[in-house]
């Protein structure tokens, strides 16, 4: 069956009834954490809200003044997971997401209309598509789309728009000629009902279960972003409809901004800017790793010249890397003497270096770790690893001059 939110894509409310609730689990992801909540799937007589399908989400609405979190298609039904219960038989009152909506149907009839452009100007077929939640991808069944080409197809996709071509929805049975004309990837397995077709008036005829806008007008403009190298010599589309290009322009003239008042220059000049600030950066970094090994061979130079050093030797600094740690642990005969090196936040995570005699370095390794709370590993009279608690450095210094039995510390 084609539900009211497929015959009548611009409905926001709509009167319907409960034919089912029973309870049920839905399984989600939000900021990388997976969580299980525990509702109930419902089903109602009839539904405004778009379940999951054709490359679209689902949509996002009230039924009552009960939050639907999410819709999804199983054979003829369309079924909501809610938090809360609902009564069977209870006439309810379902409210869509219409944000959510408008711009799901801005997204998806813009790529109805440069898959059609796209092939009939380059023969490009469209193999698959992505609605993503900030932009959307097409891919294309060749292995590059010129730069010349994406201008003209822009072009013409937004020629198309300001011409306010109609887009209408034809409901055709399964045996009906008319179906072997337009174009499909094929039907679902569970698919039940009428062939829903959606008709870009002379230019795509093309089945789809989606929600579409009523002219090409309502899509306001289309911008291709560019492309990407996709899979097996195919290659991803990138663009945005509508009211997504005015959040973008909006988005990037922010960040101009942003530019214009860090870099003390205008926006022609940001990428020169920019260039100049990176070869500065690097040159900086490249003398400052310069000096930290300098640095290193003072510090280990240091310690074999004093008199009266021991057979343990301890040194951190905030600054520095395992490089530093390992100019220095070179340095020093650690054959017979146990060096200790830190770097890194004073309170916070870092790196560490423990080296000196095999079997020392063997047996205090795994302490040191604990004790520091990090992961590490080592072999040939060395352990290093990071760090999440450097705080404890003192406790370590502390167990390793007691092993040691003569301590003797150098830090800056």
């Amino acid at each position: 069956m084609a539900f009211q939110c497929q015959r009548e894509c611009y409905l926001k409310e709509f009167v319907t009834s409960v034919v089912s609730c029973s309870p049920a689990e839905l399984k989600r992801e939000i900021n990388g954490k997976k969580e299980t909540l525990k509702g109930f799937n419902v089903k109602l007589q009839d539904t405004i809200l778009f379940p999951e399908g054709g490359g679209q989400p689902d949509d996002h609405g009230l039924i009552g003044d009960v939050q639907a979190l999410r819709v999804t298609r199983q054979g003829p039904d369309a079924i909501h997971f809610v938090c809360s219960s609902l009564e069977k038989g209870q006439e309810v009152l379902v409210k869509v997401d219409w944000e959510r909506r408008f711009d799901h149907m801005q997204q998806h009839s813009g790529q109805h209309l440069i898959t059609a452009l796209a092939e009939t100007m380059f023969g490009y077929k469209t193999t698959s598509w992505e609605l993503g939640r900030q932009r959307s991808t097409i891919e294309l069944d060749t292995p590059c789309v010129k730069p010349a080409q994406l201008q003209e197809l822009e072009e013409a996709i937004n020629e198309k728009i300001r011409a306010h071509v109609p887009v209408t929805v034809q409901l055709l049975s399964i045996d009906d000629p008319a179906v072997e004309k337009v174009r499909s990837r094929g039907l679902p397995d569970d698919h039940a009902g009428p062939i829903r077709i959606i008709d870009i008036e002379g230019i795509d005829a093309n089945m789809c279960c989606g929600t579409h806008v009523s002219n090409l007008g309502h899509l306001q403009m289309i911008k291709l972003l560019g492309t990407e190298k996709g899979k097996k010599n195919k290659t991803n589309l990138i663009f945005l409809a509508g009211n997504r290009v005015l959040k973008y322009a909006e988005k990037s003239f922010s960040t101009e901004r942003s530019l214009v008042s860090l870099l003390k220059t205008g926006p022609d000049e940001h990428v020169e800017a920019v260039d100049k600030l990176q070869k500065s950066a690097k040159l900086l970094q490249k003398t400052n790793l310069s000096l930290l090994r300098d640095m290193a061979v003072l510090i280990a130079q240091s310690f074999k010249n004093d008199p009266q050093r021991g057979n343990f030797f301890s040194f951190y600094k905030k600054e520095g890397d395992n490089e530093f740690m390992n100019i220095i642990a070179n340095e020093i005969n650690t054959e017979e003497t146990l060096v200790f090196l830190t770097v890194g936040e004073e309170k916070g995570p870092g790196l560490f270096l423990l080296a000196g005699p095999s079997q020392t370095v063997t047996e205090m390794g795994p302490r040191v770790l604990e004790l520091l709370q990090g992961k590490g590993a080592g072999k040939n009279g060395r352990f290093q690893g990071k760090a999440n608690n450097m705080a404890r450095r003192g406790e370590v210094e502390a167990l390793l001059q007691q092993h040691c039995k003569q301590p003797t510390r150098g830090e800056e």
